[in-house]
């Protein structure tokens, strides 16, 4: 995702270095990863090597975008996905990269990154796609004639390239939320039944059924339940058969 741009280049950047003038390297002057040619194509025309030499952070990052991310669709590729494309394009030129970055996808290679080969690439896990295409990367950086020369480096360049781009491709933990627990079941309200044989004292005998039997009862405006009354009456003839009222 574009997101990852910024974050991206600082990690090119890290493998560029920074002023390199090799006569067996086929870029040939670049300084910070930036070729001459690019320069002179994307920043300043007639710029020498020794304007080269100091261009400026934002010039570096205009290059980068414009001739590397813009080019494999970096902003429009699953993350680390992206990372492990762009670098690709660094190292290796951007139509390079894409065709192997199709070929993992398993469309057509025309150096185009599109809507067809966008679609095939999200089809894909990022991981896989971030393995395959190192892999591949890694083929053929050995078939090149200066693998002697400069295998070591880019072997290093690539399983970092592999560890953080599968880092960023990595989805971040879902967050677990606990429900609350429920509130507490209230008590069931007491029930008293009346019993009495002749002229026997009145026998209460408390019951306390269980919450699934107990019918819910409305509240009368006075806030007393229908079920309070009637406790309530049953007290008053109790006391009224004890005191012989």
């Amino acid at each position: 995702m574009d997101r990852n741009f910024a974050r991206a280049l600082a990690l090119v950047l890290k493998s560029e270095g920074g002023w390199s003038d090799n006569p067996k390297d086929p870029g040939g002057a670049t300084m910070k990863g930036v070729t001459l040619a690019n320069f002179r194509r994307y920043v300043q025309p007639n710029a020498t090597k020794d304007d080269l030499r100091h261009i400026n952070d934002a010039q570096i990052s205009t290059v980068y975008r414009r001739f590397y991310w813009d080019a494999v669709a970096g902003a429009e590729l699953p993350d680390g996905v992206d990372y492990a494309v762009f670098d690709f394009a660094v190292n290796s030129g951007p139509g390079r990269a894409a065709k192997y970055l199709q070929a993992v996808a398993g469309v057509a290679q025309d150096g185009r990154i599109g809507p067809d080969t966008l679609a095939a690439v999200r089809d894909k896990p990022a991981d896989v796609v971030v393995d395959t295409l190192c892999d591949n990367r890694m083929a053929f950086l050995k078939r090149l004639p200066t693998w002697g020369e400069f295998g070591k480096g880019w072997t290093s360049r690539v399983v970092s390239v592999r560890s953080q781009a599968l880092s960023m491709s990595k989805a971040p933990a879902p967050i677990v939320l606990h429900p609350a627990p429920p509130p507490a079941t209230p008590s069931a309200p007491s029930v008293v039944v009346v019993t009495q044989q002749g002229n026997e004292p009145p026998v209460v005998t408390p019951i306390a059924p269980s919450p699934s039997t107990v019918p819910t009862v409305p509240k009368s405006k006075t806030g007393w339940s229908l079920l309070g009354i009637i406790v309530a009456a049953i007290a008053a003839v109790l006391a009224k058969l004890h005191f012989g009222g």
